[in-house]
Parts: C-alpha cells; sequence; structure tokens
C-alpha cells in the first residue's frame, strides 16, 4: 500500500498575510472549478507537482516555534481531504495550532459528505472555513476572501476576534530557490502590476 503523500503547488513557511499571527502555508495543486481570473491558474491542472509526507510536511511547516496557525489553500484542499487530513493532525500533535482552510465548496456541500469521511474529518480540525469559488466579478478588494459571494464561517470560536471580512489585503512577495511566490489575497490591480514590473 502506497503511503499517503500531498501534492502541493507551494508552500511557505512564515507569513502574516493570509490570516493573524505568524502563519505557514500549504497550497494544493490541482482544482476543479477553473474560476475566471483565478490568481494562481498554474496550481489547477491535476498534475503531480511537490510530494511530500504529511507528517515531514507538518514537522518542516512548524519548525519555527513562533508559527500559531496553518493556512490551507490551492488549488482545491478538499480533493486532497484525506493527505490534509492526516497533515493537520501531525500539526496538532506538535502543538496547539489554529487552522484557516480555503475551498470552493459551499460549505453545505462538504456537509453532505457521510459522517465518517475524510472530508468530515478534515472539517473538525478546521477553524475557519472561507467558502465558494473565486467570482472575478465580485471582488469588492475587501477581506481575506477574494469575492464576496465567498464566506467567512467560523467552525469554532477560536478566531472569531479576527475581521476576515473587511480588513485590509495583504501581500507579501516571497522568493525560494529562485521562484517568486506571492502569498496573501492581492488588492485589484496588485498582481497585473508586480507581473508587469518583473516582465512576466
Amino acid at each position: 500500500m502506497n503511503p499517503i503523500k500531498l501534492n502541493l503547488a507551494a508552500i511557505c513557511n512564515k507569513t502574516n498575510a493570509l490570516g493573524p499571527g505568524n502563519r505557514s502555508v500549504a497550497w494544493v495543486q490541482g482544482c476543479p472549478f477553473r474560476c475566471k481570473g483565478c490568481i494562481s491558474p498554474e496550481w489547477i491542472p491535476f498534475i503531480q507537482a511537490h510530494q511530500w509526507d504529511p507528517r515531514e510536511l507538518a514537522e518542516y511547516l512548524l519548525g519555527d516555534p513562533t508559527i500559531t496557525g496553518i493556512t490551507i489553500s490551492g488549488g482545491e484542499p478538499v480533493t486532497q481531504s484525506t493527505a490534509v487530513k492526516c497533515f493537520l493532525e501531525h500539526c496538532k500533535a506538535i502543538r496547539d495550532i489554529d487552522v484557516i482552510l480555503f475551498t470552493g465548496y459551499y460549505y453545505e456541500n462538504l456537509l453532505a459528505f457521510p459522517a465518517k469521511s475524510s472530508v468530515q474529518r478534515l472539517l473538525s480540525l478546521v477553524d475557519v472555513l472561507i467558502d465558494g469559488p473565486y467570482v472575478e466579478s465580485e471582488n469588492d478588494n475587501r477581506g481575506m476572501r477574494g469575492s464576496a459571494n465567498q464566506r467567512i464561517i467560523y467552525l469554532t470560536s477560536r478566531l472569531k476576534g479576527y475581521d476576515f471580512s473587511s480588513l485590509t489585503r495583504k501581500t507579501e512577495i516571497q522568493i525560494s530557490n529562485g521562484e517568486l511566490l506571492l502569498v496573501g489575497v492581492p488588492p485589484v490591480g496588485v498582481l497585473p502590476g508586480v507581473l508587469e514590473s518583473l516582465e512576466i
């Protein structure tokens, strides 16, 4: 039997742009939604990208003791629900972290999965769910969701004091192993400007 692996587009081991405090981020590879205006179209195809053992990834992303939370996005994390669940279980075994999960699925659709499914078990490890597909015409340049149709759903009370809906968006540009990574939900107009300045 093959061990469970996470197929990841990218990771970031420290940021302040995707939730409160110092966070680590994992972006999965592959998404079924293909939203118009997606900021990461190269992460849509279901292809093999960076393969990670869930335990090793947890140890790496929580190696800095100042990290207090994990944010998971993509791509579409629910398509790898078993591996993401295992990763978060290992994270929580290391220390008490909070979890933010972005998904293109609506919460109600996820609740329709069987009670003992990997999707439901994944949800049990999440504090804040940001749900729904990105709709380019509804990008109101507010908060940590990409468009106004997406909802901030508090699955626990842990992060209820943090204003995800109306905070000023932040974007970080990080460079690792010669690759540029844009971290955060970019304000309207930022992404084209970055790409133009880099002549990409």
